[in-house]
């Protein structure tokens, strides 16, 4: 797909927003410069794809879920990017939940709603999602209603894969071929130095691996 001239909408977080590369060299602005698409950023810091069920205290913009958000976005787009899940698994307290579940209120039924809310307001449009990247912590231990449970970041890429399949939008699985993992230190150093937000560099590799796809795909 040609994405010159072409109205892009990135819902995501911190990454999309540009922590850790300013506005001038986050990827949506390097692909709106190396395409001449017109790109709307909607990302916010610290948000996440489910419902917080405590809210931030005093309010914050972070509790902007991204199935709220995505009502109130551009009316008109030819493509809309999401890009999140990794604050679901590094912060959120929305539980799992089932496939079956279709409210924000988990994480299942939070992405079952944002791709249903995208689909019907955006009905002619190209929608794709990413995957969170790797990060530093990929295993984190919470306790909900008296119970202990291990959470992977896996498991959050994982369900994203098996909701989007079900709907059929396209995912670009960063998380297997993103190749970024600060694991690595050599990683770390050159794409992300705080072990979760690229870096400059990062955000070049991000931008040229959307643009491949879309190339490649559409």
């Amino acid at each position: 797909m040609e994405l010159k001239g072409k109205k892009i909408i990135f819902l995501g977080d911190s990454i999309t927003e540009g922590v850790g590369a300013g506005t001038d060299g986050r990827y949506p602005t390097l692909i709106e410069r190396a395409c001449g698409a017109i790109c709307y950023n909607r990302g916010i810091s610290g948000t996440r794809i489910a419902r917080q069920h405590k809210p931030a205290d005093p309010p914050s913009r972070m509790d902007l879920d991204f199935c709220l958000r995505a009502q109130d976005m551009e009316p008109e787009a030819d493509i809309v990017i999401v890009f999140g899940g990794t604050n679901d698994f590094g912060h959120g307290d929305a539980p799992l939940g089932t496939p079956e579940d279709r409210t924000p209120d988990t994480f299942y039924g939070a992405v079952h709603h944002l791709a249903g809310t995208l689909l019907t307001r955006y009905p002619k449009a190209q929608l794709l999602f990413l995957t969170p990247l790797h990060r530093a912590d990929e295993t984190r231990t919470v306790t909900r209603d008296g119970v202990t449970v291990t959470l992977t970041l896996k498991t959050y890429v994982d369900i994203l894969r098996e909701v989007l399949e079900f709907y059929g939008i396209p995912l670009l699985d960063l998380y297997a071929t993103g190749s970024m993992n600060p694991v690595i230190p050599a990683m770390r150093e050159t794409y992300m130095p705080d072990g979760l937000h690229p870096n400059a560099a990062g955000h070049e590799l991000l931008a040229k691996r959307i643009i491949a796809w879309f190339r490649a795909n559409l």
